[in-house]
């Protein structure tokens, strides 16, 4: 087996050759808390709708979010081109700097996943030209079949080496073509001191806990490095076993009732913790059943009619109809989170 790189110090010749100024500022860990995968907003026209997404950015900065994500699985990247790509990381990025007034500065990590090495360093480039503070990046999975751990573990590595922006590791199997990281293997990558985080939708808090147990070991003590779930139906599963967050497409409807169990389980009180939980898992369970585009239904649902125009998805998939299955689901799955939801804005009005 191919043995890892050393790169427990940060004078590691192999992370010397890639050193930046912006990587020398923005070196600490992420923190603690809730980030959001921002679902894409598109006009009437099909376009990119800069409007709407900063409108979107602002409700989330509000709601008291540790940071936030684009490009990532809520957000449709897929359907983009690289200049729409840009323009939604330019327009997030200006939104949270019109915000820097009233709120602590927050990171912006953009989804910068590709097959090639050489296309994902580029994607970090673009993303960090564009206002992006980290990259998430997804094991490449087309060619899952005849691609080792360790070529997996030298890929990450090598992006990290190159890339101008912190990178954090994208477990997710359904999008990367079954390719599962399992503990072992999270380890070994996250060796790399430009490597900063893990984000784990693979649901298994098992390895979420593997993780946080082993992590400081393979960085050399150092704990600059964040372990989030990522679904909204484990936050507090995850802190228990000592994650330090969640990145959840379900909080771009209830950021708050996300935010909240954070808190409720910092304060000591685990009964209520759970009970929101339940809730929120509850709710969660019908985002997770129809992905992105059950998220965008439910948007006019919590945030007004409003935002129904700009949350259509890009073909091939279509909104749900109102009268639809889907759309009775949601409205049922998910009102319960929404009234909690309206509580916690009308208690900050107070």
């Amino acid at each position: 087996m191919t043995s890892t790189p050393d790169y427990t110090t940060l004078n590691s010749p192999s992370f010397q050759t890639a050193e930046s100024p912006l990587r020398q500022s923005q070196r600490g860990r992420l923190p603690n808390g809730v980030y959001v995968p921002m679902i894409a907003f598109f006009d009437v026209n099909g376009g990119i709708d800069i409007a709407s997404t900063q409108r979107h950015t602002a409700r989330l900065l509000d709601a008291d979010v540790a940071g936030l994500v684009v490009h990532g699985s809520n957000g449709e990247a897929v359907h983009m081109s690289r200049d729409e790509r840009r323009t939604v990381i330019k327009a997030v990025a200006d939104a949270v700097r019109h915000a820097s007034d009233s709120h602590a500065p927050v990171p912006i990590i953009a989804g910068c996943g590709a097959q090639s090495m050489w296309e994902t360093v580029e994607l970090c480039r673009e993303a960090q030209s564009a206002g992006a503070t980290h990259a998430l990046i997804l094991p490449p999975g087309y060619y899952s079949g005849i691609l080792s751990k360790d070529a997996i573990v030298s890929f990450f590595h090598q992006v990290a080496s190159q890339s101008p922006l912190p990178v954090l590791i994208y477990n997710f199997p359904a999008a990367a073509n079954g390719v599962d990281l399992d503990s072992d293997t999270l380890l070994r990558i996250a060796a790399h001191p430009n490597i900063v985080g893990v984000k784990l939708t693979c649901g298994n808090t098992g390895k979420l806990a593997r993780v946080v147990a082993g992590v400081s070991k393979v960085r050399g003590g150092r704990k600059d490095f964040f372990v989030g779930g990522g679904s909204a139906d484990f936050i507090l599963q995850g802190l228990v076993v000592g994650a330090h967050g969640t990145i959840s497409g379900f909080a771009n409807l209830a950021p708050r009732a996300c935010v909240r169990i954070g808190h409720l389980f910092e304060e000591g009180r685990l009964a209520e913790a759970m009970e929101l939980q339940h809730q929120v898992a509850e709710a969660d369970w019908l985002a997770i059943r129809y992905g992105f585009v059950g998220v965008k239904a439910a948007m006019s649902m919590f945030h007004g009619e409003q935002e129904k125009p700009c949350t259509h998805p890009r073909l091939p998939f279509t909104s749900h109809t109102e009268d639809s299955t889907a759309a009775r689901e949601i409205w049922e799955g998910m009102s319960g989170v929404l009234a909690i939801e309206n509580d916690l804005v009308a208690a900050t009005k107070q």
